[in-house]
């Protein structure tokens, strides 16, 4: 498919207006073929960059695009980009096709957390080392260390598919996130373990290794992830190791346990049983806090400039308000 091969100039998601033509470099993070009424197939994406998502709808060559669309593509759009009072916001995709080398920089599809990885990866190791019980550090070391084939995998991996921290490196800034708030309170509420609290907080989603393959930001549910669920997934991990460290205790294998499979906090979120120590509540709590606040993070990325409401956000089930502040600064995509 013939299109123009001179680099299109920069266009972010977040920068897009009603009735606006659109000759831009997107990531391809979800594809799906649907029936028009008449029986005719079209392709859904979803199209994104650093700044945001935006559905595009490809209504014709649907057999010789849906290749070219596959989740985690990067691919050179033309089209229009309209808002409807119905339908909402999206792109008319009148030709796509891959992008080529030099195009585009991938650091301008992709997002990565606010604090540089290094800072992340020296962060955690200072918690851990905070931790006093030796069979605890031990379970970390073999868990999370980046030496080792799950510990690197805890690194690169995402937090969410979509929700709060959906990007490279998203579920170690997550983790830590919630384990330094854990550490933090421990010290304020009396009668919390705070090696369990940290070590569960650190250890709480690492089911999530499991759950989600990610390339170029698209980032998609394994099939364990769809058969049984980042909580189990989990749950299993840190039991396997545990019961490879000899002499760990008992009653510290429990109360992790409990942490990891309670974190979601309600039964109805998943979890199979609701937090019923001093340290899972704490690091439930601390954890959906996290969620709601990376969902701002989220949410802020994508608003145009200038705009203080987003729409509703199904995340935080209301809109979320950024009113003028003493120390925003003007926002870039890169």
């Amino acid at each position: 498919m013939e299109q123009p091969t001179l680099t299109p100039a920069k266009c972010f998601v977040r920068d897009l207006v009603d009735g606006q033509e659109v000759d831009a470099i997107f990531v391809v993070k979800a594809r799906n073929r649907r029936q028009k009424r008449n029986g005719q197939p079209f392709l859904k994406l979803e199209l994104g960059d650093v700044t945001g998502s935006v559905e595009g709808v490809v209504w014709d060559g649907v057999d010789e695009l849906a290749p070219v669309c596959d989740s985690g593509a990067v691919v050179r759009v033309l089209g229009r980009f309209s808002i409807d009072e119905r339908y909402g916001a999206g792109i008319t995709i009148q030709r796509v096709r891959l992008a080529a080398e030099g195009e585009y920089d991938l650091a301008d599809l992709t997002e990565v957390p606010p604090v540089p990885y290094h800072q992340l990866a020296a962060d955690l190791q200072s918690l851990v080392n905070t931790v006093q019980r030796p069979h605890l550090r031990e379970l970390l070391a073999r868990l999370i260390d980046p030496t080792t084939r799950v510990g690197r995998a805890y690194h690169e991996a995402p937090a969410a598919k979509y929700y709060h921290q959906a990007y490279r490196h998203g579920l170690l800034e997550h983790c830590l996130s919630v384990a330094q708030g854990v550490s933090a309170l421990a010290a304020t509420f009396p009668g919390i373990d705070r090696d369990i609290a940290v070590a569960g907080a650190l250890l709480h989603d690492i089911g999530k290794v499991e759950t989600y393959a990610s390339r170029n930001g698209a980032i998609e549910l394994t099939d364990l992830g769809k058969l049984l669920g980042e909580i189990p997934l989990g749950y299993y991990r840190v039991r396997r190791m545990i019961e490879r460290i000899e002499g760990f205790p008992r009653a510290d294998a429990a109360a992790l346990l409990h942490l990891v499979l309670s974190h979601h906090g309600k039964l109805e979120h998943g979890s199979p049983v609701v937090p019923c120590t001093r340290e899972a509540t704490l690091v439930h709590f601390i954890d959906n806090l996290g969620g709601n606040l990376g969902s701002f993070d989220r949410i802020e990325k994508a608003l145009a400039g200038g705009a203080l409401w987003s729409d509703f956000d199904r995340g935080l089930a209301t809109a979320a308000y950024f009113g003028a502040r003493s120390d925003q600064q003007p926002r870039e995509a890169a």
